[in-house]
């Protein structure tokens, strides 16, 4: 009987020597992410994200199309409101689409380098390489890495991010404040490694035609004529410290109901609003110095020119302007972030 239980124990300890070993430590998964890294001709993806910054979640879905070394097509709309946008990076710079109101803005920008994206794949995996302080984790069918962030949101402080142990996909990410309360998070379907690509695919001409081809524009927005329709007026939820709202002035020109927010204080800032018109035609503007920002419903064009710093972007049937010579960046950001969340008032 002793025998058969000193057997017993050794192959329980034999048992679990071999289960160690066949569980990858950190370092063999950080070398397979770097393999894999340098492997990557490209990818499609499908994803939904969901933002917890305002009143109530907002949900979008994401599609991400990546060929390398650096062209780019991420299509978000929102499920609830006819909010679609594309963000394009090809041979002849990044682009900004916005379907329904068939506009389109050029940059000269390195978009996306240099931030942490919360839809793309090497920016995640990068985050992972880059950071000595991750913490990982290993579950029955998923790696788990929590790492610190580059977003240009200081508030998006932390990151969870979960990898399929198959293949090193992920399946979610979870984007936190510094009290670990979940911001954002994005949730991978449908995720394909070095996929195949079409002629044209990050062509703006061509995905601007199949998104409007795709949806039908909203009815407010068809009467390109109509310069005196209603829009709802948006105030920010969040001020800076020492800033407050001060007076609003409405204004009627040929291009319809324009509505001036006037905000005064140590960090003065103007707001200005109008209903969205369709453009005639989509060519490019060019914004030499402009580059694309994530507003989280939106995704705007950011500009300076001396002291002068502004945000513009499109939201429900409405185009918004903001603009102050004595905001950091940051703060304009969260500012023009905050926006949709209070109606007027």
């Amino acid at each position: 009987m002793k025998k058969i239980i000193s057997l017993l124990i050794l192959l329980a300890a034999l048992t679990g020597l071999l289960t160690a070993c066949g569980e990858k430590s950190q370092e063999d998964v950080i070398e397979d992410l770097e393999r894999t890294l340098d492997e990557l001709t490209g990818y499609k993806t499908q994803a939904t994200m969901t933002l917890q910054t305002g009143e109530e979640p907002q949900v979008y879905e994401v599609e991400v199309w990546y060929k390398s070394p650096s062209f780019y097509r991420v299509a978000l709309s929102h499920t609830e409101k006819d909010q679609n946008q594309i963000i394009l990076r090809n041979e002849e710079g990044v682009f900004v689409l916005t379907p329904a109101l068939n506009k389109s803005f050029r940059f000269q920008s390195d978009w996306p380098e240099n931030n942490s994206q919360v839809y793309l794949y090497e920016s995640l995996m990068n985050d992972i390489l880059m950071d000595p302080e991750r913490v990982f984790a290993a579950t029955e069918d998923h790696y788990t890495f929590q790492t610190n962030t580059t977003y240009t949101n200081k508030n998006l402080n932390q990151q969870e991010i979960m990898l399929r142990k198959k293949d090193l996909t992920p399946a979610s990410v979870k984007v936190m404040d510094v009290e670990l309360n979940v911001l954002a998070e994005v949730l991978f379907d449908d995720f394909q490694l070095n996929a195949d690509f079409s002629e044209g695919d990050f062509d703006m001409d061509r995905n601007m035609t199949a998104a409007q081809l795709q949806m039908d524009v909203p009815a407010m927005l068809e009467e390109e004529g109509e310069a005196d329709k209603e829009f709802t007026v948006f105030y920010p939820m969040y001020e800076p410290q020492g800033t407050q709202f001060s007076h609003s002035e409405e204004v009627v020109s040929d291009n319809g109901k324009r509505v001036i927010l006037s905000y005064e204080g140590d960090q003065p800032f103007t707001l200005i609003q109008q209903g969205s018109r369709v453009m005639e035609a989509s060519t490019p503007v060019k914004m030499s110095e402009g580059e694309p920002v994530d507003l989280g419903m939106a995704v705007g064009v950011f500009t300076q020119d001396g002291e002068n710093k502004s945000v513009s972007w499109s939201y429900e049937g409405t185009d918004f302007f903001l603009i102050s010579q004595h905001m950091e960046k940051e703060d304009l950001m969260a500012v023009a972030r905050s926006v949709y969340g209070t109606h007027e008032k």
